[in-house]
């Protein structure tokens, strides 16, 4: 039986690229200082040999673990599985790992607060939370201990660095997208910021930009997705509304759905819009008017910062808040009265 072949080790690689096994060991690890042309001549053997990084030996060399945890409040809905997706792959390109603790998306403050604690005793370097829910005074503590990063949601508490979707901006131009379509009075589908801290302020920021145009507001408490049909029962008492604004895409969906049961128009009789433009619900075929979240960027952005706070250096923003973009849609038209 033929022999497996052993994986390639840096003794190979500093042979193969002529140069010493502690040169190989200052490029691998970004530490230490490395002539240009020296360090290109070790990654192109490493490439060529298939030399791959071993975290653990790395770890045992720098006592360290180059790890960084993540709590992501629902990993099944697009938002988070995105921003997950997109941190896995930044904090590779940095040389770090990253370990994910999740809930179901109905975890309590007090769920979410103990898989913080789980993922601290893993021996994580640093945390990254996304949570919608979590208050800022259960983070505070863990990010006393490690570097701690919120990301996804409007935080500024000023012990934890955050990066986020400028809420305010989205519910806003969401709201002058349909005065300047002509709609005068509009429903809002309200969410308290206790419930949950991205969803509170873009539709709060959504109903006082429609006030500020001299729009009529009819706010309709949510966000339940199996309310949505009682959204449409409170939307037929007021003939007067043409126009539906929801929390997020999933909640709009959930509204064209009822609308479409009860045989209402959209946009011929009520325009509806919806907020995040991510995934399956981003769709030309849906056409949702919405404002995407650059959720790439939210994520790449989180973890450059935890990875410079690992550095001992602080982010050039202690607060990021990122603009995303209003994306015109076939749910939005100027109404037909």
């Amino acid at each position: 039986m033929a022999e497996r072949p052993r994986n390639p080790t840096i003794i190979d690689v500093a042979r193969h690229a002529g140069v010493s096994k502690s040169v190989v060991s200052r490029v691998v690890s970004g530490r230490g200082s490395v002539g240009e042309e020296t360090r290109q001549r070790v990654l192109d053997a490493a490439r060529e040999l298939g030399y791959v990084v071993n975290a653990v030996a790395r770890a045992m060399v720098a006592h360290r673990t180059y790890t960084v945890g993540a709590f992501v409040r629902d990993a099944a809905t697009p938002f988070y599985g995105y921003l997950l997706t997109a941190m896995q792959e930044r904090a590779a390109s940095h040389g770090y790992r990253v370990v994910t603790a999740t809930g179901s998306g109905r975890f309590a403050v007090a769920d979410e607060f103990r898989a913080l604690e789980s993922l601290a005793m893993l021996r994580v370097e640093a945390l990254i939370v996304c949570s919608g829910i979590l208050p800022a005074e259960r983070i505070v503590p863990f990010a006393q201990r490690l570097p701690t990063v919120v990301a996804g949601r409007p935080e500024t508490h000023e012990s934890i660095t955050s990066v986020y979707c400028d809420e305010a901006e989205g519910g806003a131009a969401l709201a002058d997208h349909l005065v300047e379509l002509g709609h005068r009075a509009v429903a809002v589908i309200t969410v308290p910021r206790e419930s949950s801290v991205t969803m509170g302020p873009r539709t709060t920021a959504m109903a006082r930009r429609l006030r500020e145009r001299g729009a009529r507001v009819l706010e309709i408490a949510g966000p339940q997705r199996e309310a949505a049909g009682s959204w449409v029962t409170e939307l037929q008492r007021h003939e007067d509304i043409t126009a539906v604004m929801a929390p997020s895409d999933r909640h709009a969906l959930a509204l064209l759905e009822q609308l479409q049961l009860r045989n209402i128009a959209v946009p011929g009789t009520v325009s509806v819009t919806g907020y995040d433009g991510i995934g399956d619900l981003a769709s030309p075929l849906i056409g949702l008017t919405h404002w995407r979240q650059p959720i790439e960027l939210i994520g790449e952005r989180a973890v450059d910062a935890v990875v410079r706070l690992l550095d001992g250096e602080q982010p050039p923003d202690h607060h990021q808040a990122i603009s995303g973009s209003l994306v015109p849609g076939r749910t939005t038209a100027p109404p037909a009265r």
